[in-house]
């Protein structure tokens, strides 16, 4: 198993965080290694689509978990690898705690951990920043 996960708090509100979330084809502009992303049906448990890698080839996903407001979860399938995507907002006293975790399992986890590991462990900060940042910006707009 291979894993990164990343914390930030936010002032900004669960409904702007999910907002993003839900936007699929928009998960571009707050995640600079998406080049393009697309959902068939709604944003909800078991519903599949489809997300193209910057320099990498597309793949298909499916969402695994939905919990409006609160979390969601989506998964691709590589050769003899699952790469798990966990997205988990969490109200605390500091405001609102948003954490996007990866999870790759499989019997070729050690080859793509190598490959890819060290583009999602730059990239998924700058994400994680890029959509509270977004959502803030929102939350001050009204």
């Amino acid at each position: 198993m291979w894993t990164i996960e990343v914390n930030r708090k936010t002032t900004a509100t669960k409904e702007h965080i999910w907002e993003l979330w839900a936007d699929v084809p928009n998960w571009n502009v707050w995640d600079a290694e998406v080049e393009y992303s697309e959902l068939y049906g709604e944003f909800q448990t078991g519903t599949k689509g489809i997300l193209k890698p910057v320099g990498a080839p597309k793949a298909k996903f499916e969402i695994t978990e939905c919990t409006n407001f609160k979390s969601f979860s989506d998964r691709s399938s590589l050769p003899l690898c699952k790469m798990d995507f966990i997205h988990t907002m969490t109200e605390t006293k500091d405001g609102l705690e948003i954490t996007h975790r990866v999870i790759m399992t499989g019997l070729m986890t050690f080859l793509f951990s190598k490959i890819i590991g060290g583009k999602i462990k730059v990239g998924l900060p700058v994400a994680v920043e890029k959509l509270i940042e977004l959502a803030e910006k929102k939350y001050k707009d009204g």
